[in-house]
């Protein structure tokens, strides 16, 4: 089965009918039958990070979608250890040329781990990467 990773962005767009890029991400997710996707709990931090300070609305949509993709049988959630912080920490302080998150650099690591070469993006750290970042 092939496997494509879900960075915030993607779930945000999806679950914001607001979002400039949430017509495209619907798109795109009614193409994604077979398709396993990968995401992690440093991004579903994120995604409720982001919708936070939104309202009550949207902390509701925010954490209905997270317990949802935590049980669904096409979705992983790759958790994080304290292994992991670590590794995505040193990437963090080597690529003190970049801008990219710490998140960015755990979804980096998983990507790698996992052999997967696109992400369900547009954020362009993915492509500095070596990444493709389908939504640009």
């Amino acid at each position: 089965m092939t496997q494509i990773f879900a960075d915030t962005c993607y779930w945000i767009a999806l679950l914001n009918p607001r979002d400039e890029l949430h017509n495209r991400v619907q798109e795109i997710s009614a193409t994604l039958s077979g398709v396993m996707i990968l995401t992690s709990d440093a991004v579903l931090t994120e995604l409720l990070n982001s919708f936070a300070e939104q309202g009550p609305h949207f902390r509701f949509v925010a954490s209905t979608a997270v317990t949802v993709l935590k049980t669904d049988a096409k979705v992983i959630v790759v958790p994080q250890s304290r292994e992991s912080f670590h590794q995505a920490f040193d990437l963090y302080c080597d690529r003190t040329d970049k801008d990219w998150s710490l998140t960015d650099c755990s979804s980096f690591l998983i990507m790698r781990q996992y052999g997967i070469d696109a992400a369900l993006t547009y954020d362009k750290h993915f492509e500095q990467s070596g990444f493709k970042a389908l939504l640009r």
